[in-house]
C-alpha cells in the first residue's frame, strides 16, 4: 500500500466533539500516528469542533492545540447537534480532501488513508461500510429503517450505508456549505450535490469511554431533518392519502345509500360511524402535522435561525462567527 506522499495532497479531518474529554488525547494520538505512516504528518489539520459539551472537552481541546500545531479547536456557543457542528467545521477546512469522523474512536483512524486514496482515484465522496457494527439492537433496526426511507426520499443508491465516517473532496464541501438553513443534514446535502460515491469496508470499533450521544429522541429528530428538509415526498403522500380517502368515502356513501334503499329497516351502526370519524380525523391530523413541520422549518429559516454560532477558536480567525 503506497503512502500518500504527493506534495499536493492536503487533508482536513473534522471531528464534532461532545462528552469526549477523556477520549480526545487518545484520538489525537492515533490520528497523528496514522498520518505519520501515510506521509501526511506535515500536510494535515485536525479540526475539533466542540458542540457546547457539558464536560471539560473545550479545555482539553485548547490544551491539545497548544501541544500540536496541526490541531484547530472551534467552540460553539450552544449545542447545535452533530450535523450542524460538522457544517461549522467545514467552513474552516483548508485541505484538498476532508474526512468526517466521530470522537469516540469507533471509527478506526487507520481507514483514513484508504478513504483519501479512493478520493484521489476520482470519486467525490467515500463512505465507510461497517462490517461488525458495535451498536445496540434498536440502533441497528433504526438504521435499517433510515436506510429504507433515505433510498426513497433522497434517491440514495441501494446498498449505500450513510455512515458518519466518510471522506469528500474540497469542492464538494464548498458546495455543501452554501446551504444556510438551520436544519442541516450532511448526507442529504451530499446526495443533492453528487452521485460519484464509493465505499470501503472497515471494522467498527467499540466505544472507548462512556455511552453514545444518540438516544431515541435525537435519532427521531435526525430522521425528521432528512424527511422534511430534503424531500417533498411526505407532502405528496399526504395528498395521495387525501385523494384515496376521498375516493373510499365516495364509494362508501354510494354503498350506504344503496343499502338504505334496498333495506329501509337497517339501522345505521354507531360503532362503524365512530370508527370512520376517528380514522379520517387521525389521517387529517397527521397530514396537518406534516404540513406544519414544513411551514415551521420555513418560518425559522425566514427568520434566519442560525445554523451554528462560533464562540471561539484556538487560533486568531477573521471568519464570521454565525452561519
Amino acid at each position: 500500500m503506497k503512502k500518500l506522499t504527493d506534495p499536493a495532497c492536503t487533508l482536513s479531518i473534522v471531528v464534532p466533539v461532545y462528552r469526549s474529554a477523556q477520549i480526545l488525547p487518545k484520538l489525537v494520538e492515533q490520528i497523528q500516528a496514522e498520518m505519520l505512516k501515510e506521509g501526511l504528518i506535515d500536510k494535515f489539520e485536525l479540526l475539533l469542533v466542540n458542540d457546547a459539551s457539558p464536560d471539560n472537552s473545550w479545555q482539553v481541546i485548547r490544551s491539545l492545540a497548544q501541544q500540536h500545531g496541526f490541531i484547530k479547536g472551534i467552540s460553539l456557543r450552544r449545542n447545535f447537534g452533530q450535523h450542524n457542528t460538522i457544517m461549522a467545521g467545514l467552513h474552516y477546512v483548508s485541505g484538498d480532501f476532508i474526512v468526517l469522523m466521530d470522537d469516540d474512536l469507533q471509527h478506526p483512524p487507520h481507514a483514513i488513508g484508504d478513504m483519501v486514496r479512493a478520493l484521489r482515484a476520482g470519486y467525490d465522496v467515500c463512505y465507510t461500510n461497517y462490517l461488525n457494527r458495535q451498536h445496540a439492537a434498536w440502533k441497528k433496526l433504526g438504521s435499517q429503517f433510515n436506510d429504507w426511507v433515505a433510498t426513497r426520499l433522497l434517491g440514495k443508491p441501494k446498498g449505500l450505508y450513510l455512515s458518519s465516517f466518510k471522506g469528500l473532496r474540497k469542492e464538494i464541501a464548498q458546495e455543501i456549505i452554501q446551504y444556510d438553513g438551520p436544519y442541516a443534514y450532511v448526507d442529504g446535502l451530499i446526495l443533492d450535490v453528487t452521485r460519484s460515491i464509493t465505499t470501503i469496508n472497515i471494522e467498527h470499533q467499540e466505544r472507548q469511554d462512556g455511552e453514545g450521544n444518540y438516544n431515541l429522541r435525537r435519532s427521531v429528530s435526525l430522521w425528521m431533518k432528512m424527511a422534511t428538509s430534503f424531500s417533498v415526498l411526505p407532502l405528496r403522500l399526504a395528498t395521495y392519502t387525501g385523494f384515496a380517502l376521498a375516493a373510499i368515502s365516495s364509494i362508501l356513501i354510494v354503498v350506504v345509500l344503496v343499502q338504505k334503499f334496498l333495506h329501509p329497516d337497517i339501522t345505521a351502526g354507531w360503532a362503524s360511524l365512530i370508527a370512520t370519524i376517528l380514522f379520517i380525523g387521525g389521517i387529517q391530523t397527521l397530514c396537518i402535522g406534516v404540513m406544519g413541520e414544513y411551514l415551521g422549518r420555513t418560518y425559522l429559516k425566514l427568520n434566519r435561525k442560525p445554523q451554528f454560532v462560533v464562540g471561539g477558536t484556538t487560533w486568531p480567525s477573521p471568519r464570521h462567527e454565525q452561519a
